[in-house]
């Protein structure tokens, strides 16, 4: 896959580099301290010294400063062993990062993995269908969404939105209405770092190019098992194909000026929503 800056983007890196890095710090809203906390205890030196200790980091490449990685580093110690924790130590023994496939998202979705509750690792529940973040929000904030379900926000990918959506606004209403450790989130949009709880984004390919959380029906049971890295709907590959017989693209949100062109151009998620020239068929 040939990123834009000329970069293979491979997302399935992302679990090995998680599987052993330890996780040092839970900002707000993962915890309780903030960006000023952790400048205080020494910054991100003292978070690199920290996994430095581990042998992580790559100490002798030169890098803006003129220095090397390690001589950045050096003598930057922990002021704060509350707000960094030590390496031995760790919030988790993996990093805050999860990229989850299964036939919800053949290709790839992303969670951040540090912000979901434990009881939510691990979760089952009826599928609530939106194809657009507001009618998302107007069910969450109508108390239409309950504990155990599973809220799919789709046709917010790069192409459906199009322009993949923050969908931070949904996040905040189902914490909002104390949902927060019960009610999961799936989207092929987008979310920031302020996202929390089992918010799970970037569904690839999206549901505009027909992925399967275009298939996804109201009631459907969906399986979510973030140590297993996997997402699946509970529906059999006979069912599914059935359904994609029966599915049609939706008119473009947009058909004239630049965001048509981007439109018609846009990669899904996984692949960064770079641009490509489509291929003639």
């Amino acid at each position: 896959i040939a990123h834009e800056a000329g970069v293979e983007l491979n997302v399935d890196i992302a679990n090995e580099i998680s599987a052993k890095t330890p996780n040092l710090c839970h900002l707000a809203p993962a915890g309780f301290t903030y960006m000023e906390d952790l400048n205080e205890a020494g910054g991100v030196y003292a978070v690199m010294n920290e996994l430095n200790k581990k042998g992580l980091l790559y100490t002798d490449l030169i890098t803006v400063t003129g220095k090397t990685v390690g001589e950045n580093i050096a003598n930057c110690v922990n002021k704060n062993p509350d707000v960094i924790r030590p390496i031995d130590h760790p919030y988790s023994e993996t990093g805050g990062i999860a990229v989850l496939k299964g036939n919800i998202a053949p290709d790839s979705c992303v969670v951040k993995r540090s912000a979901v509750v434990p009881e939510m690792m691990v979760h089952e529940g009826p599928a609530r269908v939106f194809d657009c973040e507001e009618d998302a929000i107007a069910a969450i904030k109508g108390g239409k969404i309950v504990a155990g379900d599973v809220v799919v926000i789709r046709y917010e990918g790069p192409k459906g939105g199009p322009g993949m959506r923050e969908m931070l606004n949904p996040t905040s209403a189902i914490a909002g209405m104390g949902l927060g450790a019960s009610v999961a989130l799936i989207t092929d949009g987008r979310f920031s770092g302020a996202s929390r709880g089992a918010s799970i984004g970037h569904v690839s390919p999206e549901a505009a190019v027909g992925g399967p959380i275009a298939l996804i029906e109201e009631g459907d049971i969906i399986k979510i098992d973030i140590p297993a890295n996997t997402i699946n709907v509970d529906v059999s590959d006979e069912e599914l194909a059935k359904r994609r017989e029966n599915w049609q693209p939706r008119e473009p949100k947009v058909t004239s000026g630049y965001l048509a062109r981007y439109a018609s151009m846009v990669t899904s998620g996984n692949r960064g929503a770079v641009l490509e020239i489509p291929k003639a068929k």
